[in-house]
Parts: structure tokens; sequence; C-alpha cells
């Protein structure tokens, strides 16, 4: 049994991924774990600023083939 994630991807996450779609199809080899991992992290930034720059960071992490979020100690959810 496949475990879904615990988070959906935001709306400003969904945008990358329609205006990327290299990104979306390394998105969708992820986990639902490790995608949870990420939405978490990007949700979570309470100012706008840090949000974005969290998708510009999960856009070069995905890139360079990294499957978690860097430095961060995991989604509080799970």
């Amino acid at each position: 049994m496949k475990k879904e994630s615990l988070h959906t991807t935001s709306s400003d996450m969904n945008v990358v991924f329609k205006e990327n779609l290299k990104i979306h199809e390394i998105w969708k080899t992820l986990t639902p774990l490790a995608q949870n991992e990420f939405v978490c992290w990007i949700t979570s930034a309470k100012k706008k600023e840090t949000r974005e720059k969290r998708i510009l960071r999960m856009i070069e992490d995905l890139r360079k083939g990294k499957r978690r979020p860097c430095c961060w100690a995991g989604c509080p959810h799970r």
C-alpha cells in the first residue's frame, strides 16, 4: 500500500511544476515522505520572502539530485 503525503502541494509550488516540467518529473520520483518533507518545509515559512527562497532552494536541490530539504529537522506532523 502506497502511503500518501500528509501535506498537499501549495499553489505556488504547483506554479513551479507547471512552468518547469523537468522539476515536476523529478518531484514525481520522490517518495511520498520526501514530498511531504519539502511541502511542510516550504509552507511552514512565516514570511513570503522565506517561502520564495525555500521554493528556489527546492528547485536547486532537486536539480542537484537531493531528495530532502537540507538542514531541517523534518515535518513535525508525522
